[in-house]
């Protein structure tokens, strides 16, 4: 549990404006002897859940916020992938077999100890919402980080020719990351980077031309450069 002093913290924001959030009930918790508290795993997925309304500074602010001993802080992203974890075009062509494909690709590292298990938990996790984001994008992951079935963090990228319906009404995705951390720091480290990765003008469309693991992997790597 968080009282509502750790949560501005947690997610880099000014204490004035949580409170704001909080009494206008647009962040999951509740009051204990009339003192906010939340909870953590309602918070990532309430995070998660904003992903398409959170601004440049916003998603600074959250990667500041949360500094993974398992990363490296200048490339977050590209130190947890390599090209041997994206396939390009993906082999699959329903949600269902992305998902596998992607927990495959991941697994290329030998940090997957227990794929069934991480499958299952992904599938879990989208059945409860989709990751679809805007854009053609998707990010699925386990509902909690899995530290029992995963060896090192771990990022899986695939990206689809004609694109696979994958929940909601977001249209088609063909750009699926998969993240697979073991703790809820490096979780949201990532998906900050993301965010602020995909908010980076031609980012998405130069992932869209690349051709190669490889060439997908440098997009990625340079873009990260121009982030600091």
């Amino acid at each position: 549990m968080m009282t509502i002093e750790d949560l501005a913290r947690y997610m880099g924001r000014d204490l004035r404006e949580v409170e704001k959030m909080a009494a206008k009930n647009l962040i999951p918790g509740r009051k204990v002897d009339g003192k906010w508290t939340f909870q953590l795993n309602e918070i990532r997925t309430w995070i998660e859940g904003e992903f398409d309304n959170y601004s440049p500074d916003e998603w600074a602010n959250l990667e500041v916020s949360q500094q993974s001993e398992d990363v490296d802080q200048d490339f977050p992203v590209s130190s947890l992938l390599t090209p041997a974890n994206i396939e390009i075009p993906i082999q699959a062509r329903t949600k269902r077999s992305v998902l596998e494909r992607l927990v495959h690709l991941a697994g290329k590292t030998w940090q997957v100890w227990s794929p069934d298990e991480v499958l299952k938990a992904v599938v879990e996790r989208e059945n409860t919402q989709s990751t679809a984001l805007e854009g053609g994008i998707a990010i699925p992951h386990p509902g909690k980080p899995m530290p029992e079935a995963v060896g090192e963090s771990v990022i899986s990228f695939g990206r689809s020719i004609n694109g696979i319906p994958f929940g909601g009404t977001r249209g088609l995705t063909d750009l699926f990351f998969l993240i697979l951390c073991r703790d809820n720091t490096t979780h949201l480290q990532i998906l900050a980077r993301l965010g602020r990765l995909f908010l980076i003008p031609g980012f998405v469309a130069q992932l869209r031309e690349a051709e190669t693991p490889e060439d997908a992997w440098q997009v990625i790597a340079d873009a990260e450069k121009t982030l600091g």
